[in-house]
């Protein structure tokens, strides 16, 4: 089975087993401590992976549960179904890439999670765009070149839902300032560690050290999803798109 196919039958498998332990009267796992909250095609795989390989860590049943953004309506015994059930000092988390994104998760997790903390990677806004397209055209719902997609991605975002929102924000997700401002308002500054996705590896431990884990070195090896044969990003497109994340980028350097 294609990843495109795949992906949605097993999130759907979690789901229904997850909805089979909310109705019954079961124990269930208590909230996470912390989530990976992206960015999107920013390495957030390689980090669940490094910290589900933790010692102290038990994660959710996968990567990607997206409660607080497209599923909040399935209430929190739906979600507490998603994470096992663990002695005091072993954490458990997930990594939803689209909630730094959503501007609904940030208040909705304020409520949830009073004492969680957040890990965000943020990436060279350009070329997590482009990998952002190379990733729809992938999974088959991009068919437009990704000049075209840029010069569309206005309309589409106003007048889609979070489909396109999801598939189509190449520009509006590398927005990384605007997005961290409404995390900081919601949760505070101080809850929230923000690295470059270039750094992951040098800086895992700092992560370790902010969620309060013991140190540990990150496992080796990085995940990638480009697609063979791809070209590189274009000049052009790179130049137009430098351009257009330069007052954001301004700010997130003094946010760093």
């Amino acid at each position: 089975m294609n990843r495109r196919l795949a992906d949605p039958v097993r999130r759907a498998v979690r789901a229904g087993r997850a909805y089979s332990k909310a109705v019954l009267p079961l124990t269930l796992g208590r909230l996470p401590e912390f989530l990976v909250i992206g960015g999107q095609r920013c390495g957030t795989t390689s980090l669940y992976r490094y910290l589900a390989a933790h010692p102290s860590v038990r994660p959710a049943t996968g990567k990607e549960l997206q409660y607080f953004s497209l599923y909040h309506g399935r209430g929190e015994r739906w979600y507490r179904a998603h994470f096992p059930v663990r002695p005091p000092g072993v954490l458990s988390f997930e990594a939803s890439p689209y909630y730094l994104f959503d501007p609904e998760v940030p208040a909705r997790v304020a409520a949830t999670l009073p004492d969680a903390r957040f890990v965000a990677l943020v990436r060279d806004p350009a070329e997590r765009a482009y990998s952002h397209y190379l990733h729809s055209v992938t999974y088959g719902v991009e068919p437009l070149s990704f000049a075209d997609a840029l010069d569309a991605e206005e309309s589409r975002l106003r007048d889609g839902g979070h489909t396109a929102r999801r598939r189509y924000s190449y520009v509006a997700r590398g927005r990384y300032a605007e997005q961290l401002a409404r995390w900081h308002a919601a949760v505070g500054r101080e809850r929230v560690i923000v690295l470059r996705t270039e750094d992951l590896t040098a800086r895992y431990g700092d992560i370790l050290a902010f969620l309060g884990l013991p140190d540990a070195p990150a496992p080796a090896g990085r995940h990638t999803r480009r697609p063979a044969g791809a070209p590189p990003l274009d000049a052009a497109l790179r130049a137009r798109l430098d351009a257009e994340f330069a007052a954001d980028q301004a700010i997130l350097r003094a946010l760093l």
